[in-house]
């Protein structure tokens, strides 16, 4: 069985999604630092496409971290006196609402953008089971907070894959900067990284590509498709 993980980002890219897709179980590890900077800077936020110089822009979710350091992904606390849902949802409105396959999934956005939210973690989750199932993703779905993982990095990794009882796991390119492959293969566990070949498609009304987007920006673009497209961007890990 292959396991894959990652922390639950918001509005995650589409390699995100690729993973879970060619993975057999996921586990959402929410139980690791919250981080605002660095390659995985991507806890509170991502971008979508927009007009102007660069093409794109930020939606980024306030976050209470003021004495909070060593908080982990689940305790994080989003400022919710920041009106930051009338701007996301009014972003992704002027951004995408000329896109061919935006009202399908308008009334789900309106509805988050609607209500307040306390906890980080269950905003991104929530839009990840969401875009889960408009790819038609039907992976088993895992929280670590559930799973109590012991250690850190590659030792987490591994007692998450000894407690759902996978013999391999899938990881990101980053995987790379802390996993010990000699530490998998002690341990019996095949250790795989992901390969994904970023689809292009037509951001029209905007002019160009701009990769590596929420993956909002490719399901407002394709639609009913866009699962089979994702699913064909790469080998399997």
């Amino acid at each position: 069985m292959i396991l894959t993980g990652h922390q639950p980002n918001y509005l995650p890219y589409l390699g995100f999604f690729h993973k879970i897709a060619t993975a057999d179980a996921f586990v959402l590890v929410d139980t690791v630092q919250f981080v605002k900077r660095g390659p995985f800077g991507w806890i509170h936020r991502n971008r979508i496409r927009a007009s102007g110089p660069e093409g794109w822009m930020w939606l980024s979710v306030p976050v209470l971290t003021r004495g909070k350091f060593t908080q982990s992904i689940a305790e994080a606390r989003i400022d919710d006196h920041v009106p930051w849902r009338r701007k996301h949802w009014r972003s992704l409105q002027l951004a995408y609402g000329r896109h061919p396959h935006f009202a399908e999934h308008a009334p789900f956005f309106e509805a988050l953008y609607g209500r307040p939210w306390e906890s980080l973690s269950a905003l991104s989750e929530e839009i990840i089971r969401y875009l889960m199932k408009a790819f038609g993703i039907t992976t088993p779905f895992h929280r670590a907070s559930d799973l109590h993982p012991e250690g850190a990095a590659g030792e987490l990794i591994l007692d998450l894959c000894r407690k759902l009882k996978a013999d391999a796991y899938l990881s990101g390119v980053h995987g790379r900067d802390y996993l010990d492959p000699m530490a998998f293969e002690r341990a019996g566990i095949r250790l795989a990284f992901q390969e994904f070949l970023h689809p292009e498609y037509s951001q029209a009304p905007f002019e160009g590509f701009v990769p590596n987007l929420s993956a909002v920006d490719f399901l407002f673009a394709a639609g009913p498709k866009s699962g089979e497209i994702l699913r064909a961007s790469g080998p399997r890990g």
